[in-house]
């Protein structure tokens, strides 16, 4: 599994029939994780790569309505291991 994070900006807040619909977003396969950062309207999406684009997430994301500006998808930084 390669996890992938795209950050989306948004120029208006989501209705309330878009959050419903984002948060069916869940039940697809491979979307991990939605989470709203309201303060900066941005909304970034957690998703596997191996089973899903970008591309396939960013339809997924305009499908509810939610008017978008892309950014570019950003690996998830792994936790460094302890030393000991």
């Amino acid at each position: 599994m390669t996890t992938v994070e795209i950050v989306f900006r948004y120029t208006m807040p989501p209705s309330d029939q878009m959050t419903l619909a984002l948060a069916s977003m869940s039940d697809v396969y491979g979307i991990r994780r939605l989470k709203f950062d309201h303060a900066v309207q941005t909304l970034r999406v957690e998703y596997d790569a191996t089973r899903l684009s970008a591309a396939t997430v960013t339809g997924l994301i305009r499908q509810t309505g939610l008017a978008i500006e892309q950014a570019s998808p950003l690996p998830l930084q792994q936790p460094a291991a302890p030393v000991a």
